[in-house]
Formats: C-alpha cells, structure tokens, sequence
C-alpha cells in the first residue's frame, strides 16, 4: 500500500517541480498557469467523486490500479506534448487520475488503519513524501535535461499498479449514508481544507517563487520543494508515535504555530537561501494534518469497510477545496508578486489553532494507545 502513495507522490513532484521549464515552454503567464491548474483541480474533484460513486460498487483496489494506469498514460502526454492543446488534454487525463487515486489510496490506508487498531496514516503518507523527495532530488539532479526526461518515472505507477492490496471483505454501501454524523467530519475537512492550501501552494508555487523573486541558480529552483518534503517525510515517520504520547490536538496546534512561523520566513526572505529554509520549517509544521484528517473521518464514519470506503471518497474533496485555494488563489493574489500570493497560506494555518479540537480520539481511543 506504501508504494501506491510513494508513485503519487513520485509523479506529481516530479511535474510541479517542473513547472519553471513547462512555463517557459509554453510562454505562461502567471495567471495562464494559474487557470491550468484550476482546471487540473477541478477534473482531479471529479474524478474523486467518480470514485465515491463507484467505491459503493467496486472495491478501491480496482479504483486504485485503474487511477495509477492513468497516471502511466498521462505522464508522457504531457511531457512529449507537440503543441498546447495536447498538453491540456494530458493535463486533464492526469488530473482525473489525481483524484481516482487520491481517493482509493486513502480509502485503502484506512480500511489498514482499521485492521491494525492503531495510527498508521502518517507513516503512509510519509510514502507520498519519499516519493516526492526522489522526484525533486530527479528534478535536482537532471536540470539540464529537457521536460520529456521526466516520462522515466512512469514505470512506478504502472509496475505499482500491479502490486497486491487490501481486498473488500464486505459489500456495497447504502448509497445515501444517512447516519454518517457529517458535522464532525465537516469541521476534520476543513482542518484538511488549510494542510492542501499551504502544501500545494509551497509544492506547485514554490520552484516558480525562487525563480521570479529571486536570483535563483536555474538548476535550484527545486530546492523550494526538495528540503520541504524531508521535513515532512521526518515528521511523518514519526508521527505515528508524536500522536500516541502528545495527542492529535496538541500535535496539530503546536504544527499549525510552526507552520506559520515557516511561512512567515519565505514571505520576507531577504534572499533564497532564506525561502528554502522557509519552506523546510513549513513542511515540518503542516506534516501530519492530511493523514490525521483521514484517520479522525473514518472513525467517525465508523461500520463496514465498504461504509468507509464511501465516507473517505466523499471527504476527499475537502482536498481539492484546499488545493484549490493553494494553487489558484496564491497564483491569482501573488501575479504582481509572489510574495502577496503566499500571505494567503501564512494567515489563513492558523485556522488549525481552533479546528484542532475536532480531532480529539474518543475517551476509548485514548485509553487504547
């Protein structure tokens, strides 16, 4: 299951990471680019909510293998793109791929999560994380070499595709959930809503930030997404035990201040080596708010894996409104300048400081760990 969130993540930092040579490609404004990605956004919501309408038919391993073969598919669309209207078209192949596999993995990791009784989700999408480190290091490491040379790393979702994962062990849902307690999971999502704003604004805005405010050496721009997916990555790894000894609401309080306090440095950084450092403290500070944010809306959801699997599908999309706001609107506030366009993010973290109460485990919970 691991590996399926380490190929998402491969792919998409290795295409964000990118963007600067997609943008000079195409000769893309700011706000050109900005409306590509909305567009990706939105198909990447859909396909999220195609798989919440098939979850209560087939089981998410079908959805997963069928997102990642998508991915394989779209990849050297993009990259070996011969004119713009092939590229949106691989773009828009890519983006419903995003969603499918955003939401089957989730629903996967936890329906395992389940299985184990314990906290996992942050070690899974720590997965995701080392994935995009190997992507931004590739990205690093190959600056010299044109776009389509980033169509090597399709061979990961596609041999993954074939990996074994979690069967149902259940059948379908209700299609209507009617007893789902939707409130809690409401207030969890918009916890998720604020980690995907400041994750996607750093990761898909932050190699364009180095290269447009700064004099940043061209083959370094990476370096915006590189050292804050290890700061995930360590946070991750060991948030698993973070949230059995301090608690999930403690942990998420204390991320959301050094989140901030991140952020704040790449919005008045003096110089890039400043905004990298920036962007390492921020990954470090908003790390394990998705995968609790999975973790606390399956416990609410409660019941079979096949009611999960549905209730997970459906609060995915609290992924796309977040992505949408740190995608969209840190490009369309920041087109004068990025510096703005990241003050979005920077105030708006310190959301998780009240929302964090809503991922409190139950009293049982809490014994149990």
């Amino acid at each position: 299951m691991a590996a399926a969130f380490f190929a998402q993540g491969l792919v998409f930092i290795s295409l964000t990471t990118r963007l600067p040579d997609i943008q000079d490609r195409w000769d893309l404004s700011e706000l050109t680019l900005s409306l590509l990605l909305l567009m990706l956004v939105l198909l990447a919501g859909a396909g999220s909510v195609a798989a919440e309408r098939l979850a209560r038919h087939r089981p998410s391993e079908t959805l997963l293998r069928a997102g990642l073969m998508l991915v394989a598919a779209a990849l050297p669309v993009i990259a070996l793109a011969p004119d713009r209207a092939v590229f949106v078209v691989g773009l828009a192949l890519y983006g419903t791929a995003l969603g499918i596999i955003d939401a089957s993995s989730n629903m996967q990791a936890v329906a395992l999560e389940h299985r184990y009784a314990r906290p996992i989700l942050p070690s899974f999408h720590g997965a995701w994380t080392a994935g995009g480190i190997i992507g931004a290091a590739a990205t690093l490491a190959s600056g010299g070499l044109p776009l389509g040379a980033v169509t090597v790393v399709l061979v990961v979702p596609l041999g993954v595709a074939f990996a074994p994962f979690l069967p149902r062990d259940d059948g379908p849902v209700d299609t209507h959930l009617p007893d789902v307690a939707w409130r809690p999971i409401l207030l969890v999502g918009l916890g998720m809503v604020v980690f995907y704003l400041v994750d996607t604004a750093s990761t898909t805005w932050g190699a364009v930030y180095l290269d447009d405010v700064f004099d940043t050496p061209d083959g370094l721009v990476a370096l915006a997404t590189f050292p804050y997916l290890v700061a995930s990555l360590a946070l991750r790894l060991s948030g698993d035990g973070l949230v059995r000894r301090f608690g999930a609401v403690r942990v998420l309080r204390v991320g959301a201040v050094v989140g901030c306090a991140g952020l704040l440095l790449v919005v008045t950084a003096p110089a890039w080596p400043v905004a990298v450092l920036g962007f390492t403290v921020t990954g470090a500070g908003v790390a394990v708010i998705a995968p609790l944010s999975f973790s606390a809306a399956a416990r609410i959801a409660g019941g079979s894996h096949a009611r999960v699997d549905a209730v997970i599908a459906r609060f995915n999309q609290f992924n796309y409104v977040g992505a949408l706001l740190g995608a969209v609107l840190t490009g369309v506030v920041g087109q004068d300048s990025l510096r703005i366009g990241f003050a979005v993010p920077l105030v708006l973290v310190l959301a998780m400081l009240p929302l964090a109460r809503a991922f409190a485990a139950a009293p049982a919970e809490t014994a149990r760990a």
